[in-house]
Formats: C-alpha cells, structure tokens, sequence
C-alpha cells in the first residue's frame, strides 16, 4: 500500500506540476514524471550526450605473415597493458623492425571448456530479441504472453520472469522435458545424451537464487509436452521463433560443455624503446557440446581481443620469421545507442549510474529500476509522450525529451538519478521489517514531492515544446558519426583517449555523480530561478539542523548553493 500510495502522490503530482508550468503555451501533450520513467529518460539522453561528446582518435595496428615449418599465419602486434599506438611514426618503425625478424616462437597450449549460458527471464530474452530480431520491448512480451496463455497455446512458463534460475526440486522434470523437445522435428538431429545437472549459482538449478522472486526462468510448460504438435501448429511465426529460442536455451543448459584447445604463439621483436611482441591465437574445437544446440560456432576471441584462427602445428620454442608486414589505420568509435533490449538491461543494471556505494548495492538487491513486467511499458509510455523515439532498432531522446532532461538535471537532479529509487526501497525495506510505520514513509515521499514542485515552479521561466517537430529523434546515426568525425580535427594534443566502445556502457557519466549539466542549443530561457523558494529555505535550514551541518555562504540568496546543498544531504 505504500508503494502504491508513494507511487500515485509522487508520480502524479510532478507530473501535472511538470506539464502546467513547463509546457509551451499552446502546446497539448504531458510531460510526463515518475520515479523509473524519468531517471530512464536521463539514462538514454546521458547516452545521447556521450556521443555528442564523442570525439574520434585514430590509432594504428600492425599485422604480419609468419612462417614457419608447417606453413603460415597471421600475427598482430600486441601493445603492452593493451595500449594502443596513437603515433605513426612509431607503427611504421615496430613495422620495419618486424620485416624479415626471425626468432623463437613462445608457444602455450590450454584445454578449455564453457559452460552453456544461462537460462532466460524476461529481460534477457527481451535483450536476445532485439539482438536477433529487432524486436522491441513490448512486442517480446507480447509474443511470449501469448505463447504463456494464448488459447490452446500454454507453451511456455510465466514469461515475466525475474530470475534465471530453476528451483532444485525441478530437476526431476529434465528428462521428461528432454525427450519431448528431441522429438520435435526441429531438434531430432541433436544428441543431447544424458542430461548434467548444474546446481548452484554458477548453474541453473539453484534455490538461493530465487529467494525472494516470485518467478523462475522461462522454460517449456512441463504440463503441455504429451500434446506438443497440436499446439505448435496454432503458433504464428513468430511464436515458433520465440518459442524455438526457449527450447534452445533449456536444452543447452543440460548438454555438455563446449570443450576447446586454445593455442597462443608469440614472438618478441627487438625495437628501440622496448622490444615489440606479436601474437596470434588459434582455436580447435574439441567437443561442440552444447553449442550443437546453436549451430554454426561464431567465432571466438581470447582476452587480448586476437582475431581466433586456423593455426598449422607449431612447437615452443621453434624458429619463425616475419614477412609483408602492414600498418593499418584504425578509428575509435562512439558507444552505441540503446536498443530496447539493451535499454531493459540497463534499467536491470541502473545501479551502474549511481556513485554512492550503499545505495548502489540496494540498487543491485532490487534488480533496478522497474519490474521485468513494466520496463516494456516504461519505454513504450515515454515514445507516447514524445520523449524517445525509434532510430531504426535504437532508442534516442526527442528534442524534448532531451530539453527537460538537461532542465531537470540543472533543476531537480534526483528526479532523473536511479539512487532515488534506491532510497525509497530502503524505506519499504523498513516497513517490511517493520522498523517504521508505513505513515512516515508516505509522508516523507509527499514531503520530498513537496519539494521538488517548489524547484520546479521556480523553473518556469523555461517551456518545453511537445510540438510534432520536436517529437522527432535528436539525430540519425550517420550524423552523429559526421559530427564525431568533424570534431576529430579539433581533438587537442594531450587530451584522454576516448573510451572503446566495448566498455562505455559501463563508464558513462551519470547524474548521481554530480556532473554539471552541459549547455545545450535546446535551452530556452533560465532554467533556475534567481532565489530559492521559502520552503527550500526552510528545509535547508531543517537540514542543517537535524544533521549538524553549517548551512553554505548565500544559500537563502542563490537558488544554486540552496540545490546543491539540499541535494548533497536529503539523502
């Protein structure tokens, strides 16, 4: 009840606040507030942002034949702490020091083996579809809920699942569930041989995992494999996809690992300044495992990032020389853009988008912000209110979406920070354990929704425009690379090398972290008033107190220093 009531007192109340003082004149729409829709607002604009900011660095690679007695292969030159070369000159030097270099070859020969993925809820197989399909949010779920209690369907378990785990006390269904899926014409090539049974949370069937979930993984409907044929042949195309996917993933989770020998030659070049070493990596495939489930391997790469080969028989310590080798010309490239299946992944992971270590773990115990059954909505209710928009299979900020943004992150910066969330599910947390009254909890939130329409009547100064022309995506993705590779030219020496794209989601700046909010061209007018607000004022003062504080120089006078302190200790 109190979720609830904080839900409806805080939502609601901004959000009218929001649309009667900052909507363009005019203008009909909603701008819409709320506790998980604008903070996922704030993660794709902060990503819009990331690669507005984005400013491209070429680098360089070097890359040889090598020869030896069994025949040929390619090596990559293999910076030491994975640093890549920015200076040409010094690519073309390791390049000329490696032509016709002989020497030793270190060889080192590993068995390796992996286990099969785990299993899906329903954010991970939202993520897969997107992946796969260009599938959004809601249509994955639509499609699974139809497979889960469409009429004479009834394929598959409870498809908002909020766990990728199986209880133990399930394990006794795999046989049974085995043998119906291998009967089906799709899977009858396969030799899934006898089932392995992984316990514990490295697996998939581990009781502790589910502990305080109310749903397991998605899985094939134990109670419907006697009557299989009957029900696929009422399934659309999609379904079958989506329910061909669900069968994969069980059985994959009962075959064998994918056994492998990975092989790493390298040799040592001598250049001035420090010897340069090359290195290639091959990879045999030794038992297919589980991978016979997904077909053809993709192919694999080892922790340095080589490109995996066919290399011919090779011995440690045998000679090899170094042919034709070539400096090739590489680009640094911007993170990507949120598809829906990554946005969910990211509202799963938002405690990666706030600073403060406590309230980051709180984050990570409640799974993020929303549920696995409203995430889709989230998304699909900020594209009704013009916020987002498709770009294609990407997720982008409208102008709109993108002006409040940066208004509230200057204004109102809880409103579009995860950490509130988390510090309101600290507060259910105390009712739970029923350390407060559920009364004093809903009177906090009202209070801090008190607050906030304070702060944001004293942005009134500012409009946003929900016209149609602002309804649109920010920009498509070949001009946001055209201005990245005009802003390459005007890189200053000395600057830090931007982040590869592999990494940026993991890095990107959030408004927990105390940003300042960056000018944008979408401003109009000044988003903070001139003075604070009495009752900002006098919860300062409030503050102060309770927590034995000294009120900053000029807060009764600047509604900056009022907002900052506020925002430092209203936690």
């Amino acid at each position: 009840m109190a979720r609830q009531q904080a839900d409806q007192i805080f939502n609601l109340s901004l959000t009218r606040t929001a649309t009667k003082t900052l909507l363009s004149p005019g203008v009909r729409g909603v701008i819409g507030i709320g506790r998980v829709k604008t903070p996922t607002l704030g993660i794709v604009c902060l990503r819009e942002l990331e690669i507005r900011n984005f400013r491209p660095e070429d680098y360089f690679e070097i890359v040889a034949t090598a020869t030896v007695a069994a025949g040929s292969f390619s090596m990559r030159h293999a910076p030491a702490a994975n640093r890549r070369i920015t200076d040409r000159p010094r690519a073309e030097a390791i390049a000329r020091a490696a032509a016709g270099h002989k020497g030793p070859l270190g060889v080192s020969v590993e068995h390796r083996r992996q286990g099969p993925p785990r299993l899906f809820d329903l954010p991970a197989l939202q993520k897969t579809c997107s992946q796969r399909w260009g599938w959004n949010a809601d249509k994955t779920l639509s499609v699974a809920q139809e497979l889960y209690d469409g009429d004479g369907k009834k394929l598959i378990t409870y498809p908002r699942a909020e766990a990728r785990y199986l209880s133990e006390n399930q394990i006794g269904d795999v046989p049974t569930i085995v043998g119906a899926l291998v009967r089906l014409h799709g899977f009858a090539h396969i030799e899934v041989g006898a089932p392995v049974i992984r316990r514990g949370k490295s697996g998939h069937f581990y009781d502790k995992g589910l502990e305080g979930v109310a749903h397991h993984a998605v899985i094939p409907n134990m109670n419907v494999l006697d009557d299989l044929e009957p029900r696929l042949g009422r399934l659309s195309d999609d379904e079958k996809r989506l329910f061909a996917l669900i069968c994969r993933s069980y059985l994959a989770a009962v075959m064998p690992d994918y056994e492998y020998r990975q092989t790493i030659a390298t040799v040592s070049v001598p250049v001035p300044g420090g010897p340069a070493e090359f290195r290639a990596t091959g990879h045999i495939p030794l038992r297919l495992g589980w991978k016979t489930i997904y077909g053809a391997l993709l192919p694999e790469k080892d922790g340095e990032g080589e490109p995996e080969q066919t290399l011919p028989p090779l011995s440690d310590g045998e000679a090899v020389a170094l042919t034709d080798p070539k400096v090739e010309a590489k680009r640094t490239q911007p993170p990507p853009r949120y598809s829906e299946g990554t946005l969910v992944e990211a509202m799963q992971n938002a405690w990666r988008f706030v600073k403060d270590p406590g309230l980051r773990d709180r984050l990570k115990e409640a799974k993020g912000i929303g549920t696995p059954a409203t995430r889709a909505e989230i998304i699909k209710g900020l594209k009704r209110q013009s916020l987002l928009a498709a770009d294609g299979k990407f997720v982008v900020p409208t102008s709109a979406g993108l002006q409040i943004f940066e208004l509230l992150r200057g204004a109102a910066p809880s409103l579009v920070d995860p950490a509130t969330t988390a510090t309101w599910e600290m507060q259910l947390d105390d009712i739970v354990s029923g350390r407060t009254d559920f009364r004093v909890v809903i009177d906090g939130i009202a209070a801090m929704a008190g607050q906030l329409i304070e702060v944001l009547r004293g942005t009134s100064a500012s409009t946003v425009d929900l016209s149609p022309a602002a309804a649109t995506a920010v920009r498509g993705r070949r001009q946001s690379r055209a201005a990245a590779r005009r802003g390459s030219s005007k890189e200053p020496s000395g600057s830090p090398a931007p982040r590869q794209r592999r990494s940026a989601k993991h890095t990107q700046p959030t408004a927990s972290a105390g940003i300042a909010p960056q000018k944008s061209p979408l401003h109009s007018g000044n988003i903070r008033a001139a003075r604070p607000t009495a009752k900002m004022v006098a919860y300062a003062k409030s503050l102060a107190g309770n927590k034995k504080v000294k009120l900053p120089p000029g807060y009764a006078q600047d509604f900056e220093t009022c907002r900052r302190f506020l925002d430092q200790h209203s936690r």
